[in-house]
């Protein structure tokens, strides 16, 4: 299949004959019989240099693949089909007059050996000497390569290498052999007949009158898997989609500290591209070691980038000295196999969403502080989890949560990815980007090894502004700008077909190769929209999550928070009862409720697993309760800091702004640390914990992101870390002692709560004053009164009070032989405000004094008597 040659897409840059400039390939001198021509390279860098030709032109080729014979498509109907087997390469191109011409590339020898074949046909009334006029060419026809030949010596001024063909009983022929340190390259020629009466008929080329191109070292390989892959063939296939590019440009390095590629090579878009994937394999023993794209056309502007190719699994900082951080961010990907590791004895812990407590934390700011006492080739990478293990144990934790590990802009923060299929070198050890690959891989094995999970936080909806996705096809990954009311250019556009492939992709690979358990997608209303911004009842991208074969065994989380405008947007998410959500309204609603502004009814509403949102078919274990998370203030900041810059935060100072030696206030602020972390732990769903408030981390009243600090491990040994941490540890445990009451994979039935007032009367729901609330989760009686079992779970009596002043609170009688222990009361002091075993209320009192803002839960246990 005779295809349009690559000068002619070029914008159709034809030389002349005759052109000014001195010619420095060399050639067989004319009348030269030597049946082989071999060649080798005296300057790989392409160098402008006037030739005697008219384009480029390939032929539809017929490659051998590690699957056997593979015939692509001709455009052409009077395309010859030859097959191919081993590493023979074979092309047939019809010429002017409907002639054949035959070229196969074959490897041997270390070298690439090029046989060109007329066949008799074509020389039907030529009668004269044929001659084959060519030369060679990687990323501009009208750039070629200097050549050198054995005994040879230098072609004229036309600057063409000529080369006599040979008579066999076949035909014409002609053979050349080419280093393999040419390659990759093009060969391009037309072929002359000297006695040929008119000069116009002299030439012979493709039946597009132009020169055939045959390309040697590489071919147009295959557009499908996306990205990187190598084949068992030995070649390895480069496939990247771009729609709006004209032309595509291969660059190679056979160093990374390099500026420049040490080859770039053109693809011809009738040959390497399929639709919209431009693709191209190469020889997998040439000594190149990275690898990205130039591509033209998609944005004008940064053509002379190298980018990034968005399906690469290992990439390499490319940053030359003197470029500013402005421009496309230098990054190349790694043109290797993955690293080898050992999966062997890696059991993913498969918990039960409702048995989670989740740990939600960013790897770096994680560890890297001194108070670690960890090297520094650790600190702050996956490593440093490892080494922390035990804090998790301690506190009850069996998820961890990890802020977005993709490569990021470093200006932004890790909410504004550059990348999705690699994590970023800054959470790795120093040097080989294979060893973050390995070392988060260990990671994730000995946290599995240790029953915690590992869940990542995702950011499909929006890149950094040097994300390469931008430069390589902006129009076919983006929404343009005023689809819908979109500000950002750098919104994804998610349903669309190639990002909803490209997200799926994503994630398989993240569950496949890094044993990930979950995904935490922020910015999860943005996932619905259309194709032109519009919102979806039945977007495409998470339903295909919902129910892929490998995605729909992992946890999925959604969370509304958007990064870039700073907000939670709630909307109904089309869960397909796969779904879970990070529920912002409880985190409202109990921050409400503490700081006294709060209606009892949506407490209440919060206690029982969020019906309001959960119900229909999914249930309490779908939600991810929080109170602090990475964005707004932590939980020491909630009690400290309520002034009108951070009124958004449902905050409040507990008396006075900021910092205080107030001991009134001080304890104040503790009792409601203790009553944010009781109500967390005593509601059904998830609950979700945020690194660092174990131990007072403070921002200082900030709510930005950027001002967060890393963990201070000292801090963990203070009062404070000490009685919270233990806290939670107790509340932990709690759980899942009574998960019969707290880990419900189903709301609650009406026969197993009831709600009270201070009196044993229902609660005022509907008074504003009222800011007291009670509640009895009754375990099962019949197992209760038929039991003599003294540790059998009985009822449990929690009461939340948000007021400034205390209340009398009237117990719920008991059956005879039982009697309430105090489990929790945040009002007493360290360590008498909690008990695992419980204290025994004095004297069977049947009231109970309960402090200003505290929080209170007894158990129903059998008394000795």
């Amino acid at each position: 299949m005779a295809m349009l040659p690559l000068s002619s897409v070029l914008q159709s840059c034809y030389l002349g004959r005759g052109t000014a400039g001195s010619s420095k390939s060399v050639a067989c001198a004319r009348g030269c019989h030597s049946e082989r021509v071999v060649c080798g390279l005296r300057n790989v860098d392409a160098v402008q240099k006037p030739f005697y030709w008219n384009g480029g032109n390939f032929t539809q080729k017929i490659s051998s693949t590690p699957y056997g014979l593979m015939v692509v498509a001709a455009t052409a109907a009077d395309t010859s089909v030859i097959q191919t087997a081993g590493q023979v390469s074979k092309y047939l191109f019809r010429t002017e007059t409907t002639g054949l011409v035959k070229v196969s590339v074959d490897k041997r020898n270390s070298k690439y050996g090029v046989q060109i074949q007329v066949l008799p046909s074509e020389l039907d009334g030529r009668l004269g000497e044929l001659v084959m006029i060519w030369g060679l060419f990687r990323s501009d026809s009208q750039s070629l390569m200097s050549l050198d030949s054995q005994g040879v010596g230098t072609s004229n001024k036309q600057s063409t290498v000529e080369t006599v063909f040979q008579s066999k009983s076949s035909g014409k022929l002609v053979e050349l052999d080419f280093e393999l340190s040419l390659a990759p390259f093009y060969l391009s020629f037309f072929l002359k007949s000297e006695l040929a009466s008119e000069v116009n008929n002299s030439e012979i080329k493709s039946h597009r009158k132009t020169n055939f191109v045959v390309p040697i070292g590489f071919s147009s390989g295959h557009p499908a898997p996306l990205g990187l892959s190598f084949l068992s063939d030995g070649s390895v296939n480069f496939a990247v989609l771009s729609r709006s590019s004209e032309s595509v440009v291969l660059c190679l390095y056979d160093d990374m500290r390099k500026e420049k590629p040490v080859i770039e090579l053109d693809l011809d878009p009738y040959v390497n591209r399929s639709g919209d994937i431009w693709h191209a394999s190469i020889d997998g023993s040439l000594p190149f070691v990275g690898y990205g794209y130039r591509c033209k056309g998609a944005t004008a502007e940064k053509t002379e980038h190298v980018l990034l190719d968005p399906y690469a699994k290992i990439i390499v900082d490319y940053n030359p000295p003197g470029e500013g951080f402005n421009l496309v961010p230098r990054c190349l990907g790694q043109l290797c196999k993955k690293p080898a590791f050992d999966w062997s004895n890696d059991i993913r812990p498969n918990i039960p969403m409702e048995t989670l407590v989740v740990y939600h934390l960013n790897v770096c700011n994680f560890t890297k502080d001194k108070s670690s006492k960890l090297p520094a080739q650790v600190a702050g990478t996956f490593s440093g989890i490892t080494e922390k293990l035990q804090h998790f144990k301690d506190i009850g934790v069996n998820a961890i949560l990890l802020e977005p590990i993709f490569p990021f802009d470093e200006q932004k923060g890790p909410y504004f990815p550059m990348h999705f299929f690699s994590p970023g070198h800054l959470c790795g050890p120093p040097g080989d980007p294979s060893s973050v690959i390995n070392s988060m891989k260990q990671m994730v094995k000995e946290v599995h090894a240790n029953g915690i999970e590992v869940f990542l936080q995702v950011v499909f909806t929006h890149t950094a502004e040097g994300a390469s996705l931008l430069h390589i096809d902006k129009s076919s990954y983006y929404y343009l700008e005023g689809d819908m009311g979109m500000k950002s250019g750098n919104s994804l556009n998610c349903n669309y077909p190639p990002v909803q492939q490209m997200i799926l992709d994503s994630l398989r690979h993240w569950v496949v190769e890094y044993h990930i358990d979950g995904f935490c997608f922020v910015n999860a209303s943005f996932l619905t929209r259309g194709f032109h911004g519009e919102f979806l009842t039945h977007p495409p991208l998470i339903e295909a999550i919902a129910f892929d074969p490998l995605l729909s065994k992992v946890k999925l989380i959604a969370d509304f928070w958007d990064p870039v405008e700073k907000t939670s947007k709630e909307i109904i998410f089309p869960h397909w009862k796969r779904w879970a959500e990070i529920n912002s309204k409880f985190c409202d609603d109990v921050r409400n409720f503490l700081r006294g502004n709060g209606s009892l009814s949506k407490l209440a509403t919060r206690l029982c697993g969020s019906g309001d949102v959960f119900s229909g078919g999914r249930g309490p274990a779908f939600s991810l309760n929080y109170i602090a998370r990475n964005f707004g203030l932590p939980l020491v900041d909630l009690v400290s800091f309520s002034s009108r810059e951070v009124a958004s935060e449902l905050s409040w100072n507990c008396g006075e702004e900021g910092p205080t030696n107030k001991n009134a206030v001080l304890e104040r602020r503790l009792k409601q640390i203790r009553n944010f972390l009781f109500i967390l732990f005593i509601s059904l769903g998830v609950p979700v914990l945020n690194m660092g408030d174990e131990c007072g981390r403070s921002s200082g009243g900030s709510p930005a992101y950027c001002d967060r600090k890393p963990f201070d491990w000292n801090a963990l040994r203070t009062g404070f870390g000490v009685q919270t941490t233990q806290f939670i540890s107790f509340l932990s445990k709690l759980r899942t002692r009574r998960s019969d009451l707290l880990q419900k994979v189903d709301f609650l039935d009406e026969e197993n709560i009831e709600w009270h007032g201070s009196d044993q009367s229902p609660p005022r729901w509907v008074d504003p004053s009222n800011k007291f609330l009670a509640m009895t989760l009754k375990a099962d009686t019949g197992e209760i009164e038929s039991s003599t079992a003294s540790d059998l779970p009985g009822h449990l009596f929690a009461a939340f009070n948000s007021a400034d002043h205390s209340e009398s609170v009237v117990l719920p009688p008991l059956p005879a032989g039982m009697a309430w222990y105090r489990l929790v009361d945040t009002a007493l002091p360290f360590p008498g405000f909690f008990s695992e075993k419980g204290t025994p209320i004095e004297d069977g009192s049947a009231t109970y004094e309960m402090k200003s803002h505290s929080c209170m839960l007894l158990e129903a246990k059998r008394t000795n008597g």
